[in-house]
């Protein structure tokens, strides 16, 4: 279980049951149960620490994030905003759950304690929230944001969830004679580090596979990190996919589909997905024990829905999609903060596009 993940609850707890069997002299097969309760303790000092340090550290934080960010002008007509300012306006916006009214005095606040060179109108803050052009500047801020944690993070684990909106779709159901009725969501593919639970790459669409996700955020990973070995579920078994982290240097421990026959493996023999059946067949328990850190990107997914929420406040795709990476950036710096206190990570600066990063102690 990894140290930032335990920050959510009081204390987690994992249930080992060691059985033994054992046959008498009279043919009779004797099976003995023991169950080990294993606990894990919670840093109580680094996590207070944490948490009533975020309201100070998040600000200088964000901003520094976001001033990588710049866009000359082009064209006619008035300049427009500052794009660093305007991803600010909008992280923070997501950050404290306001509507766009309410969040305009927070605006003003911005501006006057210099983290901001100018107060938008409320309507501004959305426009720019809701812009398509924005999309791939905050999937670049995500990935910026975890590199102070590339000394770190070497194994990873990738999967997908549902964030859910305002929107439903209807339809008529001609098997029961009745409109039917379905509330519509936008996926997050996620990859994070399986020790700090931090997004290292992040994908949004409206309802793509997971399987074609892989491979770009695997990539998008080893722009800054050294990925030893990655984890994901059966959604994501493919030989495309696992040759390609054999071809990165990595192992993928991935589940296999029960379909699977001898005649596939043999038809597939010498490549990265047979060699790693072979593993999953033959050395299964510590396959399994690769695995099993898959579960880590569901303890990301329940971080980032607790602290920032589960449904969606934009009403258009685009704006949605903006806001989950919101999500995800906010919950990368909180990661960091974390990590200040937990593992002696010291601020990171992202002022020269490379941050960079020192553990002390």
């Amino acid at each position: 279980m990894s140290f930032v993940g335990r920050l959510a609850s009081t204390s987690w707890a994992v249930l080992y049951v060691i059985r033994r069997e054992t046959v008498d002299l009279d043919g009779t097969v004797v099976t003995e149960e023991v169950k080990v309760k294993v606990t894990y303790s919670q840093d109580w000092p680094a996590y207070n620490a944490a948490q009533c340090a975020e309201g100070d550290l998040f600000p200088a934080m964000l901003k520094d994030l976001c001033g990588t960010l710049s866009r000359p002008y082009k064209g006619r007509g008035r300049p427009a905003m500052p794009l660093s300012d305007m991803a600010l306006l909008c992280i923070s916006k997501v950050y404290e759950g306001l509507s766009a009214r309410r969040f305009d005095s927070d605006v003003r606040e911005a501006m006057a304690d210099g983290f901001t060179d100018v107060d938008p109108h409320f309507n501004t803050v959305l426009r720019y929230l809701r812009n398509p052009e924005l999309t791939p500047e905050l999937r670049k801020l995500v990935r910026l944001s975890a590199l102070p944690l590339a000394g770190v993070e070497t194994t990873f684990a990738t999967d997908s969830t549902g964030f859910s909106t305002c929107k439903y779709a209807s339809w008529f159901d001609h098997k029961w004679g009745k409109v039917q009725r379905k509330q519509a969501f936008v996926k997050l593919h996620a990859i994070t580090g399986t020790l700090t639970n931090v997004v290292t790459d992040a994908i949004v669409n409206e309802s793509g596979a997971d399987s074609p996700q892989f491979i770009p955020l695997l990539n998008g990973t080893a722009e800054g990190f050294a990925i030893s070995e990655v984890s994901a579920d059966k959604a994501y078994s493919s030989k495309a996919n696992l040759q390609a982290a054999e071809d990165m240097g990595a192992s993928a421990f991935v589940a296999f589909k029960t379909n699977v026959s001898a005649a596939t493996v043999a038809k597939a023999e010498g490549s990265a997905w047979a060699k790693m059946y072979h593993y999953f067949a033959y050395q299964r328990d510590d396959f399994l024990a690769h695995y099993h850190r898959r579960s880590n990107v569901e303890t990301t997914f329940s971080m980032i829905k607790r602290k920032f929420g589960e449904s969606l406040k934009s009403k258009s795709y685009d704006g949605q999609a903006n806001e989950v990476l919101c999500k995800v950036i906010c919950h990368n710096l909180v990661c960091l903060i974390s990590a200040i206190y937990e593992i002696g990570l010291e601020a990171p600066q992202f002022g020269g596009q490379v941050p960079t990063m020192k553990l002390v102690g």
